[in-house]
């Protein structure tokens, strides 16, 4: 038997009119397809191919199905073999295993959960007061009922109890709509209380159709402004793309991609006809979600907003679309404006045009890197390159990565053999140029240097040091390591100095901007790993032994605490904590981390 997931994959990547069309003449009509019906050799065009609905339907002998249905029907091959032909279509290998799975989809609850929820707040949102003001928020923005309705959109009331009555008389407890992700249960033992309260809902499905989540937007006051569902096993933000349900066919048809940052640029350019176009959840795009776009084209257009994090967002964006083998483009738009407000005021064919005129992510990062002024001089060139490497390494097209490097030398002047050692590993160290004057260091910070190099090993801060050195030498992992990992998480409080800085300044900044308010002890330890520079450093390695180290002295200091506090409890109470400790050492012992001895060795003396 072929796994329902494998079918729900190949049905979701097959461009159904295309299949179809091979048997029969099918022209556009609106948003559906018609020719004439090869079951009955009707004449006229009564046959109708719906892409959105992954459906065909004859008006007149009342055959209708999904793709797979019409291949046994037109061709005679059994189901299987139907499933099998539309994966060797759609590039997707199909194997059939011993059995299926058994019992019901995990997911199912929860889709129609968020589905019913979905048509609960539109309700509120046309239907009721309640809905006045974002009634009024969407007339401002230009978005009419019928655009609003075609993507869902509805709206969530501040009041408490509404969502979840509503939702008790159709019979969906408390329990599963926290299993969804729509109510949350206080800290303080309350009143589970709903996840969105005076938002502007946008609906969030995945590739296939189903309602996996939503994307709340505030419309009064307060933070944050936009808030997404929270992780399930429906909903996963990383591995989503809102408007990809909508898009995938037009993707696979014109080969090629529009991504964009929120759901009203989704919502606008679509509305305007321009259907290849999506959003991620977060502002960059993840693995997943760039695999994701590279199964349906190649050509990547990102279209972000101009200001710095959009920058950001469009070079790590491009970084991980490069790795997945596409061709990214940028798209550029005038100061100030947004896809949103871009299209309203100059339409689709504006837009257009400004595809026509974007240029490849590495131009861009370098037309950027002119008009800062950073090939003028010498060490402002060294900075320069820092920040091209990295989308040289990253892209896997060898005659791209090719044509990079050859840029590359061109605006930098330095020769293509030693950028080729420097991206292979093999160039001499660049030790940086101090970060601050000689003497702001006094004789104490320098003799505390050394008090720190030996302690390192004993305090357990060589994976902080790492994973500071990995963000001053690679800054296009500064925002990757903030999502993971918090201040707090820094025990030596130098290297929690520096994080904080990387963070504050941002990827962009310079090591001059970055020590410009750290003390003189947290400079001598930049300076150190600085001096140390690039030797044996595998960024990606680097970073993930560091996240699991430190994760796994945390949880060493947890244990540590709960045998203190085992023999201090009783009943229920000790056989939680004992039942944490277990889970504690079966994590550990997952990872293949042991526990950090040297700490309980460190505090018994």
């Amino acid at each position: 038997m072929i796994p329902d997931e494998v079918v729900d994959q190949v049905r979701d990547a097959a461009d159904i009119v295309q299949i179809i069309g091979e048997y029969v003449n099918l022209k556009r009509a609106g948003t559906d397809y018609r020719g004439p019906c090869p079951f009955h050799q009707g004449t006229h065009r009564n046959f109708s191919v719906s892409p959105k609905k992954r459906m065909y339907y004859c008006f007149v002998c009342k055959e209708g199905g999904d793709v797979f249905r019409f291949l046994q029907k037109r061709v005679g091959v059994e189901w299987p073999a139907a499933v099998k032909m539309v994966g060797e279509k759609s590039g997707i290998e199909v194997r059939e295993v011993e059995s299926r799975r058994e019992g019901p989809d995990p997911r199912e609850p929860v889709w129609e959960v968020n589905a019913t929820a979905a048509a609960y707040f539109q309700k509120i949102l046309w239907d009721d007061p309640l809905g006045a003001q974002a009634r009024d928020y969407l007339a401002q923005r230009d978005i009419s009922r019928e655009v609003a309705d075609q993507f869902g959109i509805g709206f969530a009331p501040r009041e408490i109890g509404l969502l979840r009555n509503y939702m008790g008389t159709l019979g969906f407890d408390e329990a599963r709509l926290t299993t969804a992700g729509l109510l949350v249960q206080g800290e303080d033992g309350s009143e589970p209380r709903p996840r969105f309260r005076g938002r502007l809902m946008f609906p969030i499905m995945d590739s296939i159709g189903h309602y996996v989540g939503f994307g709340g937007r505030l419309l009064g006051p307060g933070e944050p402004k936009y808030l997404n569902s929270a992780e399930s096993v429906a909903f996963s933000k990383g591995k989503t793309l809102y408007g990809l349900n909508w898009a995938k066919n037009d993707i696979r048809r014109e080969d090629q991609v529009l991504v964009v940052e929120g759901y009203f640029d989704v919502v606008r350019l679509m509305a305007a006809g321009l259907t290849t176009v999506v959003a991620p959840m977060g502002t960059a795009l993840t693995e997943a979600q760039s695999v994701a776009l590279r199964r349906l084209t190649k050509n990547v257009f990102l279209l972000y907003d101009s200001d710095k994090a959009g920058l950001q967002a469009t070079f790590r964006s491009g970084d991980e679309l490069l790795r997945q083998g596409a061709a990214v483009r940028v798209v550029t738009l005038p100061e100030g404006e947004d896809p949103d407000t871009f299209v309203k005021q100059h339409g689709a064919a504006a837009l257009t045009a400004r595809l026509r005129d974007a240029i490849d992510v590495f131009d861009r990062k370098i037309q950027l890197l002119e008009r800062a002024g950073m090939f003028s001089e010498l060490q402002k060139k060294r900075r320069a390159l820092d920040r091209l490497l990295p989308t040289v390494r990253a892209a896997s097209d060898a005659i791209m990565r090719d044509l990079y490097i050859a840029r590359a030398s061109e605006v930098s002047g330095v020769a293509r053999e030693v950028l080729m050692r420097e991206l292979n590993g093999r160039a001499t160290p660049v030790v940086a140029p101090p970060t601050a004057p000689a003497p702001r260091i006094s004789p104490a910070a320098i003799v505390r240097r050394g008090d720190r190099r030996a302690k390192h090993s004993e305090r357990g801060s060589s994976a902080e040091r790492e994973l500071v050195r990995a963000m001053l030498l690679n800054r296009s992992r500064v925002e990757q390591i903030a999502e993971k990992l918090g201040a707090g998480s820094f025990r030596d409080p130098e290297y929690r100095a520096i994080y904080r800085a990387l963070v504050a300044n941002g990827p962009d900044s310079t090591i001059d901007e970055v020590t410009a308010n750290l003390g003189e002890e947290a400079i001598a330890a930049l300076e150190d790993i600085m001096a140390e520079g690039a030797i044996s450093l595998d960024t990606e390695r680097t970073i993930n032994d560091s996240f699991a180290t430190l994760r796994a002295r945390d949880l060493d200091l947890r244990a540590a605490e709960l045998d203190r506090i085992i023999p201090l409890a009783d009943g229920a109470q000790k056989d939680k904590l004992i039942a944490e400790k277990d889970a504690i050492r079966k994590e550990l012992k997952a990872t293949g981390k042991k526990l950090f001895k040297q700490f309980r060795q460190t505090r018994a003396r």
